[in-house]
């Protein structure tokens, strides 16, 4: 008998060739600020309805990220927003909103002066009452919230981004669609 023989049978009777499989690592998370914005010249610039990556300034489902992040969050990744581990201040009102964030495709950038943030387009129609009976935007009422985390979760075509939060959602649970890297 041969060595390689002798030694597939002996990985064969012994068990080893049916080793029990490694379960996947979770995908890392990284910390952020997280601000948000609105679709409006003030806020973008002089065409506020076309992104950064030339896609549709889609309130339901875009975000931007600052430029050092552009190597780590290239157009089209999908990532999710974990509001557990924010530490919460006086500016930050992601509880109020956070019904409005769901998965983000990063399709926009931050103008140069802002490092490690995520902005999350919201609608300009998304308003809340406040205590002192005023309406805020969603984006001032998120205001600035530090110590985000956000994890990818996959890519999308830039070209063919959800239009809809159920319909990313849905993208993200199939995987298949997705080119997780």
């Amino acid at each position: 008998m041969t060595i390689f023989g002798a030694l597939v049978g002996f990985l064969l009777f012994s068990g080893a060739a049916h080793a029990t499989p490694t379960p996947p690592t979770p995908l890392p998370g990284y910390t952020v600020t997280l601000t948000a914005y609105n679709a409006v010249p003030e806020q973008t610039d002089e065409n506020p309805f076309e992104t950064a990556s030339g896609a549709y300034s889609n309130p339901e489902v875009v975000a931007a990220r600052s430029g050092n992040l552009a190597a780590r969050l290239p157009f089209g990744t999908i990532i999710e927003l974990e509001g557990a581990s924010i530490s919460s201040g006086d500016s930050c009102g992601y509880d109020a909103v956070a019904h409005h964030i769901g998965y983000r495709v990063i399709a926009d950038t931050m103008n140069p002066r802002y490092t490690d943030r995520i902005d999350v387009l919201f609608d300009t129609k998304a308003e809340y009452a406040t205590t002192d009976k005023g309406m805020k935007n969603a984006a001032e009422m998120l205001g600035i919230c530090k110590g985000v985390t956000f994890r990818v979760v996959g890519y999308v075509d830039i070209n063919h981004i959800p239009k809809t939060q159920a319909e990313l959602a849905a993208l993200v649970a199939r995987g298949t669609a997705l080119a997780l890297k």
